[in-house]
């Protein structure tokens, strides 16, 4: 109708209400961008980890002539040593996640709920995340070059401390390994817990250590569960620990190792032994959704001044301290070692192997060419888990998106990084991807996509919505 109708007092048609609420309530934001992203990282996941590990699954299934069978199945269950490396697999891997975890909250609350000196929490937060900077294997050696017979700790203490072979070795190593994730998820979650609960429970009284459970560990209740799954899974995939000092104490990654690149590879009963690896991940996903509604958000986290409390101070720094030396004293040997000709039989000086690093060629190229695989995976990686994180965090779109991102977030934590690179030699054989770098660049970035993301998710999560 138009305007001068209405100015002349002309009626308006009788129109129902509920088409004019209808015509006034705002509709739904599209969200396209989001959309795009959702597509973008759907692909990605579909084209570089559903497809290939399909294909790690269809292996499994097949003789070397291609045909189908369960006789794979039934001769890897066959075997007495399998049943021993799951069962060895599953402690160890259990053991060093607790105590990864006990160590990392330890270190995450002195940096956040302590008033020792600023300098000690810069120290803790950047002397955690050394073991980071060395692959696996190097773990193996520095164990035994540490705690060896001939190990450096062995010569100053005069006497063999511990067997290093077997669980013990290797309940070093991963906790070695798998502090670092753990604290970094610990402490990125402290960023986001108001403290000014803290002060609120000492002012009503409550004992510390009801204060404690209250303020503290229930809003972290399941980042700690999330740090525990990651750190278990890091050392039931993990196979360059056991290659160093696990002995005889069989864990499924060296039975998937030996299967894939012992004396006589045999892919489909390795394809096998990667499914069965597999099978953790779907009780993680069921567990990481339950654990979803346990998630804080705060409104606004407050800035406060922590409560005095000296008893607490002394003791978590002393824990702390402790915590670093005995993590970094394992790797004070790398540091000796490229100084000395042939540990632990000539020690004297030499600088020959520093420079043997920029003289050859070979050398210099093959730490070029990391380099470039390394930053390109990060800037990368860092962009893509930062897609995701928004699709889950940062969106109106249906459950069923955000929970497909989730479980290939947790079906990724438990991919063994030699699976996934037997599925790329499946899927990418032949294609132009073959022999290139972007290849390596991103089996990287799928293989270390859980831990950053998971990080990303968390601080978007509990950061105010608004």
């Amino acid at each position: 109708m138009s305007v001068e109708s209405i100015q002349a007092g002309k009626q308006l048609p009788n129109i129902a209400p509920e088409i004019i609420n209808h015509e006034r309530r705002p509709s739904k934001p599209k969200q396209t961008e989001l959309w795009v992203l959702l597509a973008v990282v759907a692909v990605a996941f579909c084209a570089f980890l559903i497809a290939p590990m399909a294909l790690v699954v269809i292996k499994s299934f097949q003789t070397g002539d291609g045909a189908a069978t369960l006789s794979n199945y039934g001769a890897i269950i066959a075997q007495p040593e399998f049943l021993t490396s799951v069962l060895n697999s599953l402690k160890v891997a259990g053991a060093s996640a607790l105590v990864s975890v006990l160590l990392a909250f330890l270190l995450a609350y002195t940096v956040n709920c302590t008033n020792v000196p600023s300098g000690l929490k810069k120290a803790v937060c950047l002397l955690t995340q050394v073991p980071m900077l060395l692959p696996t294997i190097t773990y193996g050696f520095a164990i035994i070059y540490s705690f060896g017979n001939q190990g450096l700790i062995t010569r100053l203490f005069g006497t063999q401390l511990f067997d290093i072979y077997g669980f013990t070795g290797l309940m070093i190593g991963y906790v070695i390994y798998t502090l670092p994730t753990c604290f970094l998820l610990i402490n990125n979650s402290f960023q986001f817990v108001d403290k000014k609960f803290i002060i609120v429970s000492h002012i009503m009284g409550d004992k510390p250590w009801t204060t404690f459970l209250n303020t503290i560990l229930r809003p972290l209740v399941g980042t700690l569960a999330v740090a525990f799954i990651q750190a278990f899974f890091l050392a039931f995939t993990d196979y360059g620990i056991p290659t160093s000092v696990g002995g005889t104490y069989d864990v499924l990654a060296m039975t998937l190792y030996n299967q894939m690149l012992g004396s006589i590879p045999n892919f489909n009963r390795g394809a096998v032994i990667a499914v069965f690896m597999l099978i953790p991940s779907i009780l993680s996903i069921i567990l990481m959704t339950v654990l979803e509604r346990y998630s804080i958000r705060y409104s606004k986290v407050s800035q406060v001044e922590l409560p005095k409390g000296s008893v607490r101070d002394w003791l978590c720094g002393i824990g702390s301290v402790l915590t670093l030396v005995c993590v970094l004293s394992l790797f004070a040997v790398i540091l000796v070692i490229p100084f000395v000709n042939e540990w632990p039989f000539d020690t004297s000086f030499t600088l020959s192997h520093i420079t043997a690093l920029f003289t050859e060629s070979e050398l210099s190229s093959v730490y070029t060419n990391s380099l470039y695989v390394a930053v390109m995976t990060a800037i990368i990686g860092c962009l893509f888990a930062y897609a995701a994180g928004l699709v889950t965090s940062r969106s109106k779109l249906p459950n069923w998106a955000k929970r497909a991102v989730d479980s290939m977030s947790s079906v990724i934590n438990t991919v063994p990084g030699m699976v996934l690179g037997i599925a790329f030699l499946f899927a990418f054989s032949g294609s132009s991807l073959q022999n290139t770098f972007w290849i390596l660049i991103i089996a990287n970035i799928v293989h270390y996509f859980a831990t950053p993301y998971q990080m990303i998710k968390d601080s978007l999560t509990k950061m105010n919505g608004s």
